[in-house]
């Protein structure tokens, strides 16, 4: 178990030492907001179109990055609208095959009529690089599930690594719950 801790630890600083600047493009924001949390959603295809599936999101309220700033509940015909944001992450699953897995962050998500939950749309990305699945445990279906919310380990890691400057919301340590080479 320590033998597997430490290679997941070694993947990820490895990551972070060749990962892009993807926090110096994106400007990433931390607030205080209510947002939608993508990331244990899954997807379903969405009418239409064959880039955009509509993602279903867990509505929270508190501190989370994304790349725009924080807006406050708007209200639409359709409902109430906010966006799709990052929190913090304590475990994943890294997923390398052809399924493509879907990109939300600072989607356009709207809130269901219980108020917990929002549907997001957000746009599909091709699985050409390894991406993660945030679970808790494993097995062998987590990564072949259909189309879930997700980002790849560089951008995790640009997150991430953004997150340790920040005076609101801290980082976790990230475990790797299985180790694919990419």
């Amino acid at each position: 178990m320590k033998a597997r801790k430490a290679l997941s630890t070694l993947l990820l600083m490895l990551a972070v030492c060749s990962a892009p600047a993807f926090a110096d493009e994106m400007k990433f924001q931390v607030c205080e907001s209510t947002y939608a949390l993508c990331t244990t959603a899954s997807c379903n295809a969405k009418k239409g179109t064959d880039d955009v599936v509509s993602c279903k999101c867990d509505v929270k309220t508190g501190y989370s990055l994304g790349s725009k700033a924080c807006d406050s509940v708007q209200e639409q015909v359709e409902g109430a609208s906010i966006r799709s944001r990052y929190y913090p992450i304590k475990s994943v699953v890294s997923c390398l095959n052809d399924e493509p897995w879907a990109y939300c962050l600072d989607a356009q998500c709207t809130v269901d009529e219980n108020g917990t939950t929002a549907h997001c749309d957000c746009s599909l990305a091709p699985s050409t690089t390894a991406y993660v699945a945030t679970t808790d445990t494993y097995d062998s279906s987590t990564c072949t599930s259909g189309p879930i919310s997700s980002a790849t380990f560089d951008q995790v890691l640009e997150a991430t690594e953004f997150l340790k400057t920040s005076k609101e919301l801290l980082p976790f340590d990230i475990e790797i719950l299985n180790v694919q080479s990419q």
